[in-house]
């Protein structure tokens, strides 16, 4: 549990600048807080969160993977290799993104929390979520909690966790091979094809780009935005 004696160094993972204006303001006791950095393509984020100690994360789940690749991020694969890099990152969610499949998967993934954007209320005491997450706190928007404490049995789950962080990938990277995912992963690809095959059955389909789709049209994996009005 983190004693806040020195600020609380705050990394930033959203590629809307005037949403990441909004968090600066929030934040912008510096007895209190420090924004160490903010990557706007989610394959700046582990490169940052290297380069500068973090205690805590604030991301969006579909920020775009790179600058030349605008599949959202991969964030279920990634986030248990960030917890596992930094044990005692305490991570976020901040997104418009109000699925149930999604906050279950985020939370069992590790997150901390799951606001969401037109939560005003959190919004505007985000230095107390951001300090309160910090403690061991849960935080979550209302209409997230509500989803996220629905009780759901294995066999109504779609997918696992596991196959849920292979089919984020695969929405990634949609033209990598199975041998660069498998890479990805540090699996076998073997192993991945057989998570990939198992994911296929339980979504009624027979193509990685078939699962891709399913899996997004049932928020199980990071949806694409609508369309704007």
């Amino acid at each position: 549990m983190l004693a806040f004696e020195a600020p609380l160094r705050v990394a930033i993972l959203e590629d809307h600048p005037p949403i990441v204006d909004g968090y600066r303001y929030r934040l912008s006791d510096p007895a209190r807080f420090e924004i160490v950095g903010v990557a706007s393509v989610g394959e700046d984020l582990e490169p940052l969160l290297a380069a500068h100690p973090t205690d805590v994360l604030l991301l969006d789940v579909s920020v775009p993977t790179s600058a030349e690749n605008r599949n959202p991020y991969p964030i279920l694969t990634v986030l248990p290799r960030l917890l596992q890099a930094h044990p005692s990152l305490v991570i976020i969610v901040i997104t418009m993104h109000a699925e149930s499949s999604l906050i279950r998967a985020m939370m069992r993934a590790g997150a901390s929390g799951y606001l969401l954007k037109d939560d005003q209320d959190n919004l505007q005491r985000l230095a107390d979520v951001v300090r309160g997450a910090a403690r061991g706190d849960i935080c979550l928007s209302a209409q997230a909690y509500a989803l996220w404490k629905r009780r759901s049995t294995d066999a109504l789950e779609p997918v696992t966790q596991r196959q849920s962080e292979v089919l984020s990938l695969c929405a990634a990277y949609p033209d990598a091979t199975t041998y660069e995912l498998a890479a990805r992963l540090n699996i076998a690809p073997s192993t991945l094809r057989n998570l990939l095959s198992g994911a296929y059955l339980r979504l009624g389909v027979s193509t990685r780009a078939g699962a891709v789709a399913e899996a997004r049209r049932r928020s199980l994996i990071t949806p694409y935005p609508p369309p704007a009005p």
